[in-house]
């Protein structure tokens, strides 16, 4: 199984398993007031004084989920449960930072799997979400490595991720349209083959 990495990547600084007083050290800072410059503006006056200082404490958190631990966050959190039926968080709202351009995405998740006699302490999965979300994505992965990490730690009989996001680089730039919402949807075990179990997740998390 190709689960995704969680070890330190990057400079970020943070405990593991935490999103607590992240930093990405001065240089950061520095890079920061000579982007100023370069877009022409003043960095000393008054509006921009602290701004490399809060655009680099900005960016530490949000993508700080390359400090989680991800054993640290399910590890504990598994137990031994005769449950067998479809177990579904949904509605998780996140907020990540696309990869291409450093502007934000942002949506709700779906998260449901059908129990192999372990289930997974109910905070953990939007904590889970957190993770991947607070990295530089694009929603594909990002869909795909929830799926897969859930289906690694609690081996279960099937795991189903769908994402809805609104992209502020297809808003704000490119095509700039305002409406448009992408789906995402990430399938394993009987989620992906059995027709029927998809649908009862799919009327699920659409209210029904």
């Amino acid at each position: 199984m190709n689960v995704p990495p969680s070890e330190t990547k990057g400079p970020v600084r943070a405990a593991a398993g935490s999103f607590a007083r992240p930093t990405l050290g001065d240089d950061a800072e520095s890079l920061v007031l000579r982007l100023l410059t370069q877009m022409g503006e003043n960095p000393e006056r008054q509006g921009l004084r602290d701004t490399p200082r809060r655009v680099a404490e900005s960016l530490a958190f949000l993508t700080a989920g390359y400090q989680v631990d991800l054993e640290q966050i399910l590890g504990k959190a598994v137990f031994q449960e005769p449950y067998d039926e479809l177990v579904l968080v949904r509605d998780i709202t996140f907020y990540s930072l696309c990869e291409h351009h450093l502007l934000p995405f942002f949506g709700v998740a779906h998260v449901g799997y059908l129990p192999r006699g372990r289930i997974i302490g109910l905070s953990k999965i939007p904590r889970l979400v957190d993770a991947f979300a607070r990295r530089l994505q694009v929603q594909e992965r990002m869909t795909s490595e929830i799926a897969q990490t859930l289906q690694h730690h609690l081996e279960p009989r099937g795991v189903a991720v769908v994402l809805e996001a609104n992209h502020l680089c297809t808003m704000m730039r490119g095509v700039e349209k305002s409406g448009p919402r992408t789906i995402t949807s990430s399938m394993t075990g009987v989620f992906r083959r059995d027709p029927r179990t998809r649908g009862e997740f799919m009327g699920l998390i659409r209210g029904g």
